[in-house]
């Protein structure tokens, strides 16, 4: 899967259209391994915002072709916990807005996850005014 002496870093997206925001969260996982994205199928992403305008299918693609992004990978739903504990990453990546709002139970979800399996959460200051 990916080289022992790097650290695994999981970031979860929505990417319904590709924004510096995007790119910065990308940017900063790379710093610290390897970068796998899990990205919100249609209907998960659904069950907190609207639905995306790009299909899972067309933003797989534009996810995948990002420079430094090693894999793609499903995230089916908004609870992150089950992609942890499936991928087991060293790092866990999210932008800062989900301290408060709809996210925050799923937040303190993934601190406990990933501190019971050794790995960290790292929270970018969010890229304010330019998610979808």
């Amino acid at each position: 899967m990916h080289k022992k002496s790097e650290k695994l870093v999981y970031v979860p997206m929505v990417a319904d259209y590709i924004h510096h925001g995007h790119i910065n969260i990308i940017n900063n996982a790379k710093l610290h391994g390897e970068v796998i994205v899990g990205l919100m199928t249609d209907r998960s992403a659904a069950s907190y915002k609207r639905l995306p305008l790009l299909s899972y299918e067309e933003r797989y693609e534009i996810v995948s072709n990002i420079k430094g992004v090693k894999k793609v990978v499903p995230q089916e739903q908004l609870d992150y916990v089950p992609a942890i504990l499936k991928y087991k990453p060293d790092i866990f990546i999210h932008g800062s807005d989900w301290k408060k709002g709809i996210q925050k139970k799923a937040r303190e979800r993934v601190i406990k996850a990933m501190k019971k399996i050794g790995g960290i959460v790292i929270e970018p200051e969010y890229t304010k005014e330019i998610s979808s």
